[in-house]
């Protein structure tokens, strides 16, 4: 399947991207770090860096979460202020789900 060109983002979506954006920016210019500086640290061009921080949703999640922890910006903040206890309570979650979710093969019958 082709990588659709254009591709609908929701308006929160949109804005998310903005916005992580905007704070990577902000969190970058307060540390006084140049746009190449994050960009080598970060091991990306500094062009794919501009396109985080004008909120490109097109950029990969990996490389956004990069740059955000190197500038500091804190993400999925939890109660007890670790990443690590999020994670914990996601996992804990996720034991108790079946492994796998598949389409069930027989036709229900709800003729009453």
């Amino acid at each position: 399947m082709t990588k659709p060109i254009n591709r609908a983002y929701s308006r929160y979506a949109r804005e998310a991207v903005e916005l992580l954006g905007f704070l990577i920016r902000s969190s970058r210019i307060e540390r006084k770090m140049t746009a190449q500086a994050l960009a080598e640290r970060a091991a990306i061009s500094r062009s794919l860096l501009h396109r985080i921080e004008r909120g490109d949703p097109g950029c990969s999640i990996g490389t956004v979460f990069e740059a955000a922890a190197i500038v500091g910006v804190s993400l999925f903040e939890s109660e007890r202020g670790a990443l690590g206890g999020r994670i914990t309570d996601v996992e804990d979650r996720l034991s108790l789900l079946p492994k796998a979710a598949r389409r069930s093969k027989r036709a229900v019958k709800d003729d009453f």
